[in-house]
């Protein structure tokens, strides 16, 4: 676990070395080491407001699983300190009790100022876990609003987690949180207002009609529990299990890591042209192509081949 640890240590520092113009080969060669180990692991993402019981949820999970004798793995994602620039490891504090487990591993990673609700490195770690081995990698993003989706390119079944008590919840599942969701998880059921979430959500997804789902054949599920007793987690778990059934006998299971990779790869691609573009002697060719522009004799698209060009 130790050298595991390491090992997405350094793809975590690679990816965000790549990504702001630094040297990146390390981070090359293990992917390409992994490479042919990858495409095994089920990718569960959890995403939601903040204090809606991702984490607790995250765990119950990972009991779940381990009892049916599955190798699980967590990336937690933290937001980024603002003292020492990693994950503040809130989620590990919650999931103490899998430390000596060893067929669990858990990892915080922080978002270093990635928006989506993911870190930079995220999909690469994953890789990396993959070819370790794990049968289920659990994705907790940090406290996410209406528009960061990220986990549902990400993950192959992606779980919304509301709870009562946090304001309303049409507000909440609007938008693409109520897009992404291949099942809804309404956490802290046994207190006041829980009912009145589900009867929300079920309100919602009947106005969206038959064809909201992402798959065009799968009705996401509303499941109540209760994280911290346990409580409708075994239904949850058999929610997932018929969802994973149905990705692969749809052939979208596939089809979804094809489009996952082909984001991964744009965004590879991206990262490098900055890095080639902040490679250039000087910057000198960029200043010069800014105060072009600046000074009205160039618009940014010309601006934008000629550099692209040299």
């Amino acid at each position: 676990m130790r050298s595991l640890a390491r090992l997405v240590s350094l793809v975590e520092d690679g990816a965000s070395a790549a990504d702001s113009g630094g040297p990146a080969p390390p981070l090359r060669a293990v992917l390409r080491a992994v490479a042919p180990h990858t495409g095994t692991a089920w990718v569960i993402g959890l995403t939601g407001s903040p204090g809606v019981g991702k984490s607790t949820v995250t765990d119950r999970l990972v009991r779940a699983y381990r009892e049916t004798g599955r190798r699980v793995a967590v990336l937690a994602v933290d937001p980024t300190s603002p003292f020492s620039g990693g994950a503040l490891l809130g989620d590990r504090v919650r999931m103490s009790d899998h430390a000596t487990d060893s067929g669990v591993f858990i990892r915080s990673m922080a978002t270093r100022g990635h928006l989506g609700g993911l870190s930079l490195a995220a999909p690469q770690a994953l890789r990396v876990l993959d070819a370790a081995g794990f049968d289920v990698i659990c994705v907790e993003t940090v406290g996410v609003g209406q528009a960061e989706v990220e986990i549902a390119g990400l993950a192959d079944s992606t779980l919304v987690v509301m709870a009562p008590g946090l304001g309303d919840s049409i507000q909440t599942a609007k938008a693409g949180i109520l897009e992404i969701a291949d099942a809804f998880v309404v956490n802290k059921s046994d207190r006041p207002g829980a009912q009145d979430v589900v009867r929300d959500l079920r309100t919602m997804l009947a106005m969206a009609g038959s064809d909201r789902d992402r798959g065009g054949g799968w009705k996401p599920p509303i499941v109540s529990v209760t994280a911290t007793t346990g409580e409708g987690i075994d239904e949850l778990t058999a929610k997932l299990g018929a969802h994973w059934t149905w990705l692969g006998e749809s052939g979208l299971r596939q089809e979804r890591r094809v489009k996952r990779a082909r984001e991964e790869i744009s965004a590879i691609a991206v990262a490098e042209i900055r890095r080639r573009v902040g490679a250039l002697p000087g910057e000198s060719r960029l200043d010069e192509l800014a105060a072009e522009v600046a000074g009205g004799k160039l618009d940014p698209y010309s601006a934008a081949d000629e550099l692209i060009a040299d």
